[in-house]
């Protein structure tokens, strides 16, 4: 059994590592509002890019299309971009999305596809590394950026097109965590090449009623240009909901881990208080019983 100087220790520990967890919820809670508008805010420019391409793309069929656009025919080479936060502490945040790319790397290879990955954040580096190494070509650690910005997504987006260019993949995925909530995070997957628009982006072009638009240069023209500043767009968006996602599952974690130090401490003090009282009623009966031995 612990004597109660173990016992207070003990609890003093446990109190030290609360005043942490709270300090860390407080610090996660202040960075998640300005998180939470730079992904709300990168949305409206992702969307609408996406929009335009969309509008671009109809305009565009056959050889004339951008290879981005029309990709190269096949799908045998498959690269996913997996991105995750540089630091822990965050709950399931990291592993969730490490669980859906392990999911879809398993989904392509019984398919026959070849896989490789590019690991962007140490977190879901490290993850990867233990059983898809062989897999990873690159990894980019973001915690040498104080500040996200198109500046950082740019090299992953370089590395992307340079890969592409090369004839070294045939179809990009993009792996990120979509911040829906501070208590849901979904991990979504995001095709960047071949570029693939859905129903619902291609409807959030305007309705001209019945007017057309005129391009100059023309539609192949605009693509070339727009297609690769998609990717960099594209992935600095999954990077501010990466970041959002990171913050709100972090101070949830820090949450529970503070509310469990209290409960903790509340039954570390019921038994110190319990041992207390057995050892004082201990001493106390034989000091009564030295005095009638007396």
């Amino acid at each position: 059994m612990s004597s109660l100087k173990d016992m207070r220790n003990q609890i003093s520990s446990v109190k030290a590592t609360q005043k942490i967890t709270k300090a860390m919820q407080m610090v996660a809670a202040a960075k998640l509002r300005r998180a939470t508008e730079s992904a709300e805010n990168a949305r409206p420019y992702a969307q609408r890019m996406t929009a335009v391409i969309a509008n671009l793309a109809a305009g565009v069929s056959g050889d004339s299309a951008p290879k981005l656009l029309a990709g190269t025919g096949s799908d045998q080479r498959q690269l996913l971009v997996v991105c995750t936060a540089d630091r822990g502490l965050a709950g399931g945040f990291n592993s969730s999305i490490v669980r859906a790319a392990r999911e879809k790397i398993a989904e392509l290879e019984r398919a026959g596809k070849s896989v490789q990955v590019i690991a962007v954040g140490k977190k879901g580096r490290d993850q990867l590394r233990r059983q898809l190494g062989d897999r990873m070509i690159e990894s980019y650690d973001l915690s040498a950026y104080r500040t996200l910005s198109l500046s950082v997504a740019q090299p992953i987006a370089d590395k992307i097109l340079e890969l592409f260019e090369a004839g070294q993949v045939d179809v990009v995925t993009l792996m990120y965590s979509r911040y829906k909530s501070v208590i849901a995070q979904v991990p979504t997957a995001r095709q960047l090449i071949p570029v693939q628009v859905s129903a619902t982006e291609a409807a959030a072009t305007p309705d001209l009623g019945g007017a057309v638009y005129e391009y100059e240069p023309s539609e192949e023209g605009i693509l070339e240009a727009l297609l690769p500043r998609n990717i960099a767009v594209q992935v600095l968006s999954a990077l501010f909901e990466n970041m959002a996602g990171f913050y709100a599952s972090q101070m949830s974690a820090m949450d529970n881990a503070t509310r469990n130090a209290g409960d903790m401490i509340a039954a570390l003090t019921l038994k110190y208080n319990r041992s207390r009282q057995a050892q004082i009623t201990k001493e106390l009966i034989e000091i009564i019983s030295g005095a009638e031995a007396l």
